[in-house]
């Protein structure tokens, strides 16, 4: 999941005093809602996002904050809801439609991932985890060549990517190609991408 978030310079403390004067604040609560974040203070942050969205409701970054926080708890489904908030407040904004699309692979739904995800790039060609996202879905639905070309674009805007090189070998392995699929496990540990063991297992004899 990705958010775009203001992190802002002051801390908590300093963000509270502010709000005792200024309690109506969407922005100072949404960057509240981020210090807590970083603090680890979830439960409080996510009341800090659900006051922002009760003061101002047009703010697509407190919804998208909201559903990371759902999926961090577990709840696919919340956080989709939120998500799908954020994109029918701002529909240009890419983030909220990437994060849609990888609710929709978490929940097995690679037609529909595929659709939300091809949205987000249309938005911001640049957004890495969209691309291997995209990549995934593809090689679930049996297109693994699809699935090298989308992360292939993935590593093209940043080398060291290790989740896009993982992908590529996974497609690479579905192709009946486990030599090349070892050079791109191999990249993606040196990014220190963990490599599924059931993955490591299997390749071995081909070394």
């Amino acid at each position: 999941m990705k958010n775009r978030a203001d992190y802002g310079p002051k801390s908590v403390d300093a963000l509270k005093a502010a709000l005792q004067d200024n309690p109506d604040s969407a922005a100072l609560l949404y960057n509240l809602g981020v210090s807590l974040v970083a603090d680890r203070n979830l439960a409080e942050a996510k009341k800090a996002f659900e006051e922002v969205v009760a003061l101002e409701p047009n703010i697509a970054e407190a919804y998208v904050q909201l559903g990371g926080l759902a999926m961090h708890e577990g709840n696919l489904d919340e956080c989709l809801k939120m998500n799908q908030k954020a994109a029918d407040v701002r529909p240009r904004f890419a983030v909220p439609w990437g994060n849609i699309g990888f609710v929709h692979m978490q929940q097995q739904n690679p037609d529909k991932a595929v659709k939300a995800l091809k949205k987000a790039l249309s938005f911001d060609p640049q957004f890495i985890q969209a691309h291997t996202t995209l990549g995934s879905a593809y090689l679930a639905l049996g297109d693994p060549d699809g699935c090298i070309m989308q992360c292939s674009k993935a590593l093209e805007i940043e080398p060291m990517f290790g989740p896009a090189y993982n992908n590529i070998g996974l497609a690479y392995l579905e192709k009946g190609e486990p030599k090349k699929a070892i050079m791109y496990f191999d990249k993606a540990a040196e990014t220190g991408f963990e490599v599924e063991a059931q993955v490591l297992e299997e390749i071995k004899q081909y070394r």
